[in-house]
């Protein structure tokens, strides 16, 4: 496991996910590298040394000094406005990562452990599980992989084209959808939250006792995480995330 640290990182490059989102590719001096599914603190320091320090995920993993990002911008926020609208290629953050050994994923190859993955994400909450499915792809894993994505409209889905392609890899991802405030023309369901059936009919059955990891706002992972256990999955292979940094 990769050991944290405070870094430089230089944004590299930055461009618009969603109407709300904007993608930074960073470079990060003395990185060590990080899993699939961890995070990390950026730290930002206004001219009068007033600093502020959220948390976010990463959304690549593996070795290398390139982290990518992706910040959802909330109105009221005091950091994450500037990330989303303001930060350009050529300036310079503060990070401090990478953080977290419960929430991540790591081919069967090194777990030993082949069992089929569930992710289930609500929102933003798709970027940690986003860096997971890329890194199953890259390893040529054979462990079958599903996600489940609740999100708002088509223009909210994050790395939509990135998710077509690994749904058409030849160790493809099963992607399921819900919209809940609107859908795609011809869509087969009309919008809603993700109901307790919709989770039962999408979901790796508990028989087959899959490693499920979900992320979300506090109130999705928890309603999700209780209908998990009534459905039959055992609390012990169902990792949560939340999130709320602003």
């Amino acid at each position: 496991m990769p050991r944290p640290g405070w870094h430089v990182a230089t944004v590299a490059a930055t461009r618009r996910e969603t109407p709300n989102a904007t993608r930074i590719e960073l470079d990060v001096d003395g990185w060590p590298g990080n899993e699939a599914g961890q995070h990390l603190d950026v730290r930002l320091t206004a001219p009068d040394g007033y600093t502020a320090t959220r948390s976010y995920s990463i959304a690549s993993s593996g070795e290398g000094s390139r982290v990518v990002l992706a910040v959802d911008k909330l109105p009221d926020g005091e950091v994450s406005p500037y990330l989303v609208d303001e930060l350009r290629a050529g300036d310079r953050l503060e990070v401090h990562g990478p953080l977290g050994a419960f929430f991540i994923w790591r081919p069967a190859a090194v777990t030993d452990d082949a069992r089929p993955v569930q992710l289930i994400a609500g929102g933003s909450g798709v970027v940690p599980l986003f860096a997971m499915a890329h890194a199953h792809a890259a390893a040529a894993d054979p462990t079958p992989f599903r996600l489940l994505y609740s999100v708002r409209t088509p223009d909210d889905v994050y790395f939509a084209s990135e998710w077509a392609a690994l749904a058409a890899a030849s160790a493809p991802l099963r992607l399921d959808l819900v919209y809940t405030r609107r859908t795609p023309d011809g869509w087969s369901a009309p919008p809603g939250r993700i109901t307790r059936d919709a989770l039962e009919a999408a979901a790796v059955p508990a028989a087959e006792r899959p490693r499920v990891f979900v992320c979300g706002s506090t109130g999705f992972v928890e309603r999700v995480a209780d209908w998990l256990v009534e459905l039959g999955h055992e609390p012990r292979d169902i990792r949560t995330e939340r999130y709320g940094g602003t």
